[in-house]
């Protein structure tokens, strides 16, 4: 199963991240370059509100084959960045389904699955994607204590910090069209999901990484990127970006040494 849009790269959705996240960057117009990672910000969530689940991540998506478990969630993805996007592209992305697995986790069935996205302009592929998502059981009670690191941030050869309060996790699904509850009602969270508070988007962090990542290699061109997202990052909680020297990895570091999300990046 397929699905195929056509659409215009116009200014306004990397304006509306940059204004929410990325302040310091500069303005882009028409014909600048879209930063790699902020095509996440593009094609956003087209699934009809009787195909959602109750806690709003997509039950049916024209995609994927129906998965018979209660929650959703990203889990990372392989990108490769074979030339650059531009603001005024037309582009064309196919979104097919990819791998299915099937696995038994610690507190019950799991189902990773993949869907394959391609960005392509004038027929040429310039950006293709395996994103990669897990489909889960109930939440487990309690629930599984995050892997720790604490050599992460202290053998960083650099560490930004970021905190993202309800209104940017709110704008974020906005931007996204993604209607996932877990990341604006906090009662569904709390006492649904068992989580002590809003969860931030695993999109969210990919871009925050390689945004991190460009700050501190300028001049050189990201040609592939791979996002693992392991643990929840919450809302008002620091969340440090630790990385490389030469930036071609970045960790995300939540409170108490917790490994949020980890890109692995490659430049050309």
């Amino acid at each position: 199963m397929s699905i195929i849009r056509t659409e215009i790269l116009d200014a306004a959705p990397a304006e509306a991240y940059r204004g929410t996240f990325a302040a310091a960057e500069p303005v882009r117009s028409v014909g600048d370059e879209l930063p790699p990672g902020w095509e996440g910000a593009y094609f956003p969530f087209t699934v009809s509100f009787d195909d959602l689940r109750a806690d709003g991540t997509p039950a049916r998506d024209g995609i994927l084959p129906k998965i018979d478990l209660p929650r959703r969630m990203y889990a990372g993805e392989d990108t490769v960045f074979e030339g650059a996007l531009r603001l005024g592209d037309e582009v064309t992305q196919t979104a097919t389904a990819g791998s299915v697995v099937e696995k038994a986790g610690a507190s019950g069935p799991l189902v990773f699955a993949d869907i394959e996205r391609t960005f392509a302009v004038d027929g040429v592929v310039v950006v293709h994607s395996a994103w990669h998502d897990v489909f889960l059981g109930a939440p487990s009670t309690p629930a599984r204590a995050p892997r720790t690191d604490p050599a992460a941030a202290a053998e960083a050869a650099w560490i930004e910090t970021v905190t993202l309060d309800a209104r940017r996790l709110f704008r974020f699904s906005a931007l996204t069209f993604n209607t996932h509850l877990v990341h604006y009602d906090r009662r569904w969270a709390r006492e649904v999901e068992g989580l002590p508070d809003l969860l931030v988007h695993g999109p969210l962090l990919r871009i925050l990484l390689v945004d991190a990542a460009r700050r501190h290699a300028p001049g050189r061109r990201i040609a592939a990127l791979r996002v693992r997202v392991t643990s929840p990052g919450f809302v008002d909680r620091q969340i440090r970006l630790c990385g490389s020297a030469d930036a071609t990895r970045v960790v995300a570091v939540g409170p108490g040494d917790a490994i949020l999300a980890t890109a692995e990046i490659t430049f050309a």
